[in-house]
C-alpha cells in the first residue's frame, strides 16, 4: 500500500525540482563564461523587442501582434491599435524601437509590411503606448504604392537610431533576381536600400541622393539584398549591417553614406540551384564586406555590446543566425574584424540579439518562440 509522503519529503522533492530547473551548467566562451536564463516563451515568431523604462518588454510577433512581458511573464492580452500588416511569407509586423528620448516623448517606432492592393511593401510608423493600446499612430515612411509586390520575400525591416535625430531602416530587394538592373542597383525605387529619415519622417537635406534626378530621397546606401541586422554604435559613430546572401555570401557591412554594396553585380554567393549569379566578387566603386560567410549562416539580428556585466565583450558585435542556429561574436579593431567566435550553436533559429541598459544580452528565438538573457557566470 502506498503511503502519503510527509512534509519533509515534499520539501525535498520541491527543492530537488527547483535545483534541477536552475542547474544549467555555465557556458564557456573565449572571453566570458555565462549562463542562459529564460525570460519568456510561448511567442509566435518574435521579430523585435525593446525594454521600457519601467522594466517591461514590448515584443513584436510577425503575425501582427505586439506583446508585453512583465516580470519575465508573457501577458496574455496583445496590445491593441497595432497597424494592419500583410502577414504572408516573410512579411508582417517586424522591428520595434524606442525613440532615444522616449522617457520624455513616449514615441515607439514600428516597421511592418503594409498591405497595398494585393501586395505589400515595408512601412515605418510611430505611436504611443497608453495602457494596453497604441495611440496617436503616425505613418512616417509610406512606401510608394507602385513598388508594392505580391512576393513574400525580403522585406528586411530593421531600424536603428543614431542619437542625432535620424532613423535608419532597411528594405530588402523583395526577391528581385534580375541582373544587372536589380531593384537594389536602381536609385529610382526604395528596395534593396538602407534609408535615413528624421525621427518625424522628414527627409534630411544632407542625404546623398536628395538632388539626384529620379532618385528616392530617403536612400542612404544601396546594393543590398535583405538587410535583417542593423545597429548604430554610438561609441564609434558607425552603422553596422548584416544581410542575407543567396546560397553563400551573407555579409557584415560597415554602412557608408551613398555607398553601393554591390548586390547582385558582385557577391560571394551563388543561386540556390547551384548556378552562378555573377563571376565577380569585387568591382570598382562597390564596397567589400567587413566579413562574408560561406556557407550562409542566414544572418539576422545584430547588436553591439556596451555594458559592465561582460567587460571583455565591450564593443563586440553579436550577429544572430537563423538557419545555422547560432550567434557569432565579432571582435573589432577599428573597422576591421579580428576575431569570430560561435556561441549558442544549435539552440534555435535566432531572429535578433539585443543589448539594453541593464547590461545583459538578450536573444530572440524564432523557433521555438522564446526569449532568453545571457547572464555572466561569476
Amino acid at each position: 500500500m502506498l503511503t502519503k509522503p510527509g512534509p519533509f519529503l515534499i520539501f525535498l522533492l520541491v527543492f530537488s525540482i527547483l535545483r534541477t530547473a536552475d542547474a544549467q551548467e555555465p557556458i564557456a566562451s573565449r572571453e566570458q563564461n555565462f549562463r542562459v536564463e529564460l525570460v519568456a516563451d510561448g511567442l509566435t515568431v518574435p521579430w523585435g523587442m525593446v525594454k521600457l523604462p519601467d522594466g517591461r518588454f514590448l515584443v513584436t510577433e510577425r503575425r501582427g501582434t505586439l506583446r508585453i512581458i512583465e516580470n519575465d511573464t508573457l501577458l496574455p492580452q496583445p496590445v491593441e491599435g497595432v497597424p494592419a500588416v500583410w502577414a504572408q511569407g516573410q512579411g508582417g509586423l517586424l522591428d520595434i524601437q524606442l525613440h532615444p528620448d522616449y522617457a520624455r516623448n513616449g514615441w515607439i517606432y514600428l516597421s511592418f509590411s503594409k498591405p497595398i492592393g494585393d501586395g505589400a511593401l515595408t512601412a515605418i510608423a510611430r505611436a504611443k503606448l497608453e495602457g494596453n493600446r497604441l495611440v496617436d499612430l503616425q505613418i512616417l515612411f509610406d512606401p510608394p504604392p507602385e513598388e508594392a509586390t505580391k512576393g513574400g520575400a525580403h522585406f528586411a525591416g530593421r531600424m536603428a537610431f543614431d542619437g542625432q535625430g535620424h532613423l535608419f531602416f532597411s528594405i530588402g530587394d523583395r526577391g528581385d533576381v534580375t541582373t544587372p538592373a536589380n531593384n537594389a542597383q536602381r536609385l529610382d525605387n526604395v528596395k534593396g536600400k538602407i534609408h535615413r529619415i528624421f525621427d518625424d519622417g522628414r527627409i534630411p537635406p544632407d542625404n546623398p541622393f536628395i538632388n539626384t534626378p529620379g532618385a528616392r530621397p530617403s536612400i542612404w546606401s544601396y546594393g543590398h539584398r535583405n538587410p535583417q541586422g542593423l545597429v548604430y554604435d554610438s561609441a564609434t559613430k558607425r552603422l553596422w549591417e548584416t544581410e542575407h546572401g543567396p546560397r553563400g555570401g551573407d555579409e557584415l557591412n560597415l554602412i557608408l553614406k551613398g555607398a553601393n554594396f554591390g548586390w547582385p553585380v558582385i557577391t560571394y554567393g551563388i543561386n540556390y540551384n547551384g548556378t552562378p549569379i555573377t563571376d565577380h566578387t569585387s568591382q570598382l566603386g562597390m564596397e567589400q564586406p567587413a566579413v562574408y560567410w560561406v556557407p550562409s549562416i542566414a544572418a539576422c539580428g545584430l547588436a553591439v555590446y556596451h555594458g559592465t556585466r561582460f567587460p571583455k565583450w565591450e564593443g563586440n558585435l553579436f550577429a544572430g543566425a537563423l538557419a545555422h542556429q547560432k550567434i557569432v561574436r565579432i571582435k573589432l579593431e577599428g573597422e576591421k574584424v579580428v576575431e569570430q567566435e560561435i556561441l549558442l550553436e544549435k539552440t534555435g533559429r535566432v531572429r535578433d540579439v539585443l543589448c539594453f541598459d541593464d547590461g545583459y544580452l538578450y536573444v530572440l528565438y524564432e523557433q521555438p518562440g522564446r526569449i532568453v538573457r545571457l547572464v555572466p557566470e561569476s
